[in-house]
Parts: structure tokens; C-alpha cells; sequence
């Protein structure tokens, strides 16, 4: 297969970081562009440290719309329709966009949950990927959704790490703000639970529990967990076999009989669910790292799937562990 040529269009924060990372190690890709108004002209290593020696690249506040095979947009949520209004880019290009901006399928676009939208996501030309709690939050749940076991309000706690804040300073993400410290935020508002309850609707029509989640500031850098529970009248076994068959064929998410926790994600692609059955509930836990299956690293993911590669490519990565 030819080279992908690729750009990452907002290159300079966390996610297109965390994006470049990959990149410059598929193989696969071949990586045009990097793009930034604010850090135009300065060479990649200066503005992420930890890749010199691994490209030869420079920061660009412009970009060619005519000779690229895919274009990655790691804008802040508004910024990428108005930025693919001003940039006309070919029809054959492949859009990724990793903002909030498409993913309610707007304009053309697929929901890039690919444990849900595989088939829809394969050879798809503009893909709207998945939230960080988004993504943690429904592959906790939507094996549940499929089999109709939840006839009340759901209740669901999220924490993350301060990277998911994005890198720009603010008062709820400095050190001495985030240490040795816990917060809520946007109780039961939080904007992800427009694309939860898009996907809860599109595999139950007529779903209309309300989800009640409660989105939790961690004093770590990076990695969610997610705790969902609701009344549940069957057993543990068969709970286990319904998760067990709606993910076997998934290629990162991971259904554990045994006890998980948040160092086995971090650093990799994967989602890790356990289940639990306590006092006439089911307890659902699911860990991802926030900065990769959470984004960028799903953002690979759709692309290979986009472009008829296999699932993992270039993401072969290890936990931290310690």
C-alpha cells in the first residue's frame, strides 16, 4: 500500500502530541504537515522535546489542500468547521476531526466508535472521533444498552487526569490547584453525554433513561475510569457472556474477570472493563487512557480502518505497569 500522506492541523497541544507520537513511527504514514498558528516556524523537538530525533519537521500556520490523503484536525472544540470552510481540501482527502464539532454526524460525517461502528467506519472519508469520558462511558455500557437491561436512570462517575483539560493553563489545572485534590464538574452536564446518549439511542431506538453522570478533576496526569451501575436482576455468568460475545471481536477493549486498575491503560490503546454483581446491581468499571483510545490513539485506530489497514497498526504500545 502507497504512503499515507497525512497532516495534523492544531499539531502543538496534548492530543496533537500525543498524535505526532504516533505518526512519526507508523508505518504507513507519511507526515507532510504539522500546523499551528501559535507555534509556526519553530522545528517539532521544540515544541514537544520528547521526539527529537524522530522527525525532521516544522511548525506551519499553512497548510496544501491538494496533495494530502488525510488531514487529522486536533483544533478546540468550534474551531474545525470554521477551519474546513476556509480550507477546501479535495474530495478524496479523509477528514479526521477529534473536536466536538461532527459528532453528531453532521455533514457527512461517522461517529468513529469503532466497538460500535466498525463496518460504517471502514472506507468512511470523514470521521468524528469519539470524546476521552465518551468513549470511557459507552464501552462500559454498551454491550448493556444492546440486551435492554436498564429500565432506570443510570448512574455513572468519571475521574481524569489533568491532560484531558487540554494544555493551556488554567486555575483548575495548575499543580498546586489539581495536587493532592479531587472535583466535580459540570455535574450531569457534561458535554460528552450528547454523543453517550446518541450511540445509547442508535443501538436502542427509544432509549430514554436518563444517564446521571457525575465527571470527577484527578490529581494524576493521565487515564479515566469510569464506575456505571443499575438494578440488575440476572447473574454475574451471564452478564460476563454478553459483554464477553459483544466485544470478542473488538481489537482493544478487554473484558477482565479479574480485578483492573488505571496503570494497566495508561500509555496503550486498550479499554479494560470489569464487572462486579452487589446488592441487586451490576457494576461496570472501564479504564482507558484518556490521551489515546481516549483520542489519538483511536484516532489511529479509525484511520486504519479507514484506510483498509489492519486495526493495530502502529499502536503497539505497553502499560507503564509501575
Amino acid at each position: 500500500m502507497k504512503m499515507i500522506k497525512t497532516a495534523v492541523v492544531g499539531a502543538a497541544g496534548y492530543t496533537g502530541g500525543e498524535l505526532l507520537r504516533l505518526l512519526v513511527h507508523h508505518p504507513n504514514v507519511d507526515l507532510l504537515w504539522i500546523h499551528s498558528n501559535s507555534q509556526k516556524g519553530k522545528k517539532l523537538e521544540e515544541v514537544h522535546p520528547d521526539l527529537i530525533g524522530d522527525a525532521s519537521l516544522t511548525f506551519t500556520d499553512e497548510i496544501d489542500p491538494n496533495n494530502l490523503d488525510l488531514v487529522f484536525l486536533c483544533l478546540p472544540h468550534g474551531q474545525a468547521k470554521p477551519f474546513l470552510e476556509k480550507h477546501a481540501f479535495v474530495e478524496e482527502t479523509k477528514i479526521i476531526d477529534l473536536s466536538t464539532d461532527y459528532r453528531n454526524e453532521s455533514n457527512g460525517f461517522i461517529y468513529g466508535l469503532p466497538e460500535v461502528n466498525r463496518e460504517k467506519i471502514k472506507g468512511a472519508q470523514k470521521i468524528a472521533n469519539p470524546g476521552c469520558f465518551a468513549t470511557g462511558v459507552q464501552l462500559a455500557l454498551v454491550p448493556a444498552i444492546q440486551q435492554h437491561w436498564i429500565k432506570s436512570s443510570l448512574h455513572v462517575t468519571g475521574i481524569t487526569g489533568s491532560t484531558g483539560a487540554g494544555k493551556k493553563l488554567s486555575e483548575t489545572t495548575h499543580f498546586s490547584q489539581r495536587n493532592q485534590n479531587v472535583s466535580v464538574y459540570k455535574l450531569f452536564t457534561h458535554q460528552h453525554l450528547k454523543e453517550i446518549n446518541q450511540t445509547f439511542k442508535q443501538l436502542t431506538p427509544g432509549f430514554d433513561q436518563q444517564v446521571l453522570f457525575v465527571p470527577y478533576r484527578g490529581n494524576f496526569s493521565r487515564g479515566i475510569w469510569v464506575t456505571a451501575y443499575f438494578p440488575f436482576d440476572g447473574s454475574l455468568e451471564e452478564a460476563y457472556e454478553a459483554y464477553s460475545k459483544f466485544y470478542q471481536d473488538a481489537a482493544y477493549t478487554y473484558v477482565s474477570k479479574n480485578d483492573i486498575d488505571l496503570k494497566q491503560v495508561v500509555n496503550t490503546n486498550k479499554c479494560l472493563v470489569h464487572l462486579k454483581k452487589e446488592a441487586g446491581q451490576l457494576v461496570i468499571y472501564s479504564a482507558i487512557d484518556n490521551l489515546l483510545k481516549g483520542a489519538s490513539g483511536q484516532a489511529v485506530q479509525n484511520m486504519n480502518l479507514a484506510f483498509g489497514l489492519d486495526e493495530k497498526t502502529g499502536l503497539q504500545l505497553k502499560s507503564t505497569a509501575f
